[in-house]
């Protein structure tokens, strides 16, 4: 069975720590890309992560990351398997599999995201919620004993032909502590406005969350689907990958002037192919950044995310980073200090059932400048 492992690089050589009964296939892999590279200015080389997870069942399909804010490190990363008999991973910080929290019997769970400070039961809880997509439903745990507070699930796209739940997007509204939660889909038959729902999740004074629609909005290509999704929660905003096509942005607050109009739509060339998993990058006094997977490329496009939308000097492609994840369709940051990442994490799913834990800091020594 494959371990977590460490890996570290001197020219060449990969050396791994914790590391045993390490596939044939996969310690080719790296060492091919070491040797590769090593002729390459050390910019073009792929980022290496410091941790690659045991493998799940059948596919990775998107992470998130929960802190805990009390001890870090107890910090957890949730990871989808996704299949038909797919399940809810969840990982410590040593990348091995904590399995008396995994969830299992999900119908194709898809995407994943935290939230916290949840009202619920007259107290404050984080969850994870994650799309379960053939059942064509959110599912709610609290984190970190990952118990279900849904009532059996929250049902999304009631009433239409376009069912099969893709990406999710959590975003709590400053003002009044409202939680909400944006949800894509996956299906040939989704309507080209109004591709995405946005819920209110509230107590229902059980013990349960309970989803409220509160808006359709977002307009679809038609190209791919949109997967894809994250806040900026500092400015309010929610992007979604239109796979193919490019980032689409819109308000997250759907109780603001005009929350439905299309604020800006960015990274339209330069994109191997699929635009997928994104995440943001803010820390103080530092450049704001949006992270986009270019997942045919192998490496992740980085956005500058200061400024104003839609004006010329926001949303511009400012660099690159080449990482050895796999086909990476999700990925999630954070910038907590954790035990073996005091300047962050950024996690990646990677096409061979594991995600790769990397140093955030060394991705942003790695960003290869892209010139406009």
């Amino acid at each position: 069975m494959f371990k977590a492992m460490v890996i570290s690089v001197d020219r060449c050589t990969l050396r791994t720590v914790k590391c045993q009964r390490l596939p044939k296939v996969l310690f080719a892999f790296f060492l091919s890309a070491l040797c590769i590279t090593s002729a390459y200015p050390q910019a073009s080389r792929p980022v290496l992560p410091k941790l690659i997870t045991e493998p799940v069942r059948h596919d990775t399909d998107d992470p998130a990351i929960w802190v805990d804010r009390k001890n870090p490190a107890n910090s957890l990363v949730l990871g989808t398997d996704k299949d038909i008999d797919g399940a809810l991973y969840v990982f410590g910080l040593d990348g091995k599999i904590r399995p008396e929290l995994i969830i299992r019997g999900l119908l194709r769970p898809n995407n994943v995201d935290v939230a916290y400070g949840v009202t619920l039961g007259g107290r404050q809880v984080d969850v994870a919620i994650v799309t379960e997509r053939f059942a064509h439903r959110l599912r709610v745990y609290t984190l970190p004993d990952m118990r279900p507070v849904d009532g059996g699930g929250i049902p999304v796209f009631e009433g239409e032909r376009a069912r099969d739940a893709m990406g999710v997007a959590t975003y709590t509204r400053a003002s009044d502590g409202a939680l909400f939660v944006i949800v894509s889909r996956s299906d040939r038959f989704a309507p080209r406005t109004g591709y995405l729902h946005q819920y209110r999740l509230v107590d229902d004074g059980t013990g349960s969350l309970v989803g409220i629609k509160v808006r359709a909005f977002g307009e679809w290509s038609g190209l791919k689907e949109i997967e894809a999704l994250s806040v900026d929660a500092v400015q309010g905003v929610v992007f979604a990958s239109d796979e193919t096509f490019g980032i689409r942005v819109y308000s997250a607050d759907p109780a603001i002037e005009d929350a439905n109009d299309e604020l800006a739509q960015f990274g339209r060339t330069g994109f191997a192919r699929d635009h997928e998993g994104s995440a943001v990058f803010r820390r103080s006094n530092e450049r704001s950044l949006l992270f986009v997977s270019d997942q045919q490329a192998g490496e992740l496009k980085v956005f500058d995310l200061d400024g104003r939308f839609g004006s010329q000097e926001q949303n511009k492609v400012i660099g690159r980073v080449r990482i050895s994840a796999l086909e990476t369709d999700g990925i999630e940051i954070t910038t907590a200090s954790l035990p073996g990442f005091s300047g962050g994490l950024l996690v990646a799913m990677s096409a061979d059932k594991t995600f790769h834990f990397y140093d955030l800091n060394e991705i942003l020594r790695s960003i290869i400048p892209v010139k406009n």
